[in-house]
């Protein structure tokens, strides 16, 4: 522990000044386009931008009527990238969204061959609407595209376009008739967001300026190939060792019957959050660490993004669910039991279990 701990400090690599305020400088432009068309929202879509230039997926979910999806489109004008929607419904087939082969008659041979035609998830950026209203083979061939950033037709590999960044919304309400994404699905996506209702104030402005005859237009500030210099250098922010073992320190401590797993983990949990957390957390520490202006990764900034990144990825029992126990509240109650300091949590005996080899 003395030997992690002499190079807790120690950075992986440097950042040039100029590309984080490029990044912010970005991020500052975005947000001001955004915000002509959406009211409110901050948090979200903060949320969003740190998904997108994590080269990360995100899940929104909330109730109908809170511009989930006028929020996803506005996004993609101001990035210049081909956009598109798939509206999923319960008779929707793979081949819908992926594309199918088709036989084609050469007329100069006369001889038929196969031809591939794209279907809309052939797009820089996808709106999944309603991904809980189509079956698992459907979703399935979404998860493919996101996980793998190819799809396979007719045995033949098809990549993704690059950048790739996949939306997808859920209502909480009206259950019957969907199919729930499985904890296993759900762990592709980077953030699971909840869109909540607006303040008194940001509904009042939605209000005026909704049922008026302003049309806001958004100009676009961001191209792909823009998108992919920033998706890198959103890679080389250093993050210290301390950081990093604070980030397993949370996401281990998630794991029932692990050592040095507190009690109540055990009482309210199922199941906890695996490795992908951990990538995660770090990589949406560093996006939001320069987002922020700053050129190392914070312990605040995993704090902020710990009931983003683990909420769909923790399985609370009936116990926690009978006592009104949500997945927020079992991260909230790990964060407060665990030290943030270097020394505190190095020297924390219960700790040394969660990091024991």
């Amino acid at each position: 522990m003395a030997e992690l701990a002499q190079n807790s400090t120690t950075a992986q690599t440097d950042i040039d000044l100029a590309a984080v305020e490029r990044l912010r400088q970005a991020y500052r432009d975005l947000r001001e386009q955004v915000a002509r068309v959406i009211v409110g929202q901050e948090e979200v879509v903060e949320l969003l931008l740190t998904s997108l230039f994590s080269r990360g997926h995100c899940i929104l979910e909330g109730v109908p009527g809170l511009a989930k999806t006028l929020m996803v489109s506005t996004l993609s004008q101001c990035l210049s990238l081909k956009f598109n929607r798939i509206q999923f419904t319960p008779d929707m087939m793979p081949s819908d969204i992926t594309g199918t082969e088709v036989i084609e008659e050469n007329r100069t041979t006369g001889e038929r061959e196969f031809r591939f035609l794209p279907g809309p998830i052939f797009a820089n950026v996808i709106l999944a609407d309603e991904i809980n209203r189509t079956p698992p083979k459907t979703q399935a061939a979404l998860l493919e595209a996101m996980q793998e950033r190819q799809s396979t037709i007719g045995g033949e590999r098809h990549p993704m376009l690059d950048p790739f960044f996949v939306l997808a919304t859920q209502n909480p309400i009206e259950q019957e008739g969907t199919y729930p994404l499985p904890e296993a699905q759900q762990d592709r996506f980077m953030f699971k967001v909840f869109v909540k209702y607006p303040s008194f104030e940001d509904e009042f402005a939605v209000a005026r300026r909704t049922t008026s005859v302003e049309h806001p237009k958004v100009t676009p500030v961001l191209s792909g190939a823009d998108i992919l210099q920033l998706q890198e250098i959103v890679r080389q922010v250093p993050v210290s060792d301390h950081v990093i073992r604070y980030v397993l320190a949370i996401v281990r401590q998630t794991r029932v019957g692990e050592p040095g797993t507190p009690a109540f983990v055990g009482e309210w949990l199922s199941w906890g959050a695996g490795p992908r957390a951990v990538q995660f957390l770090i990589l949406g520490g560093k996006a939001r660490a320069l987002l922020h202006g700053r050129s190392s990764v914070s312990t605040e900034d995993v704090k902020a993004l710990a009931c983003p990144v683990m909420r769909h990825r923790i399985v609370t029992n009936f116990a926690a669910q009978s006592e009104g126990i949500s997945p927020d509240k079992v991260i909230g109650r790990i964060l407060e039991e665990t030290p943030d300091k270097e020394g505190a949590l190095n020297d924390d005996p219960r700790f040394a279990q969660v990091f024991r080899p």
